[in-house]
């Protein structure tokens, strides 16, 4: 009986840890079954609460092991609503030096919080309405021109909008 009380506590504090985040305003996952295919969009839709406040937003992403690189590229396609297109290719690390991965994580998957846009400038959505992000890999291999078509140790993909503190 012990064994499960303790087992009820630490569901408990996990759960008052996660919905204490007061400076969430959106966060959403995807899995990536097996391996992400270059090809494969991975697409979230958000309606932003406002259009004066400061935003930063993450890309999250989840690794195994099976990540065979020291760094991601990454497309980041940002579509507001009334039309406007920002397109970034972006390059961010996902190991230190010694080959150990970066990110949380105790067990052999490790959560990474990526910076997009807010930690230079603060990002406003400054348009009413639905955006579109899309997020696919722009891996390749060290020489080559073709991109990898399988990148594989990617499990999920998240994007996550926080309130910015400098509001």
């Amino acid at each position: 009986m012990q064994k499960n009380k303790y087992w009820f506590i630490c569901l408990l504090l996990g759960v008052i840890t996660i919905s204490c985040d007061s400076s969430q305003v959106f966060d959403e996952y995807k899995s990536v079954p097996d391996q992400w295919d270059k090809n494969n969009l991975i697409e979230f839709k958000v309606t932003p609460p406002d259009s004066i406040n400061n935003y930063n937003l993450f890309v999250n992403l989840r690794n195994t092991e099976d990540y065979k690189y020291s760094n991601l590229f990454l497309i980041i396609e940002l579509n507001y609503p009334n039309g406007k297109t920002l397109k970034d290719t972006l390059e961010y690390d996902m190991a230190n030096p010694d080959g150990t991965f970066l990110g949380t994580g105790f067990t052999d998957v490790k959560e990474n919080k990526l910076w997009y846009k807010g930690y230079d400038d603060p990002f406003v959505f400054d348009e009413l309405g639905e955006y579109t992000i899309n997020i696919q890999h722009a891996m390749r291999q060290n020489g080559s021109v073709d991109g990898i078509d399988k990148l594989e140790g990617i499990t999920d993909i998240g994007f996550r909008i926080e309130h910015s503190k400098t509001n």
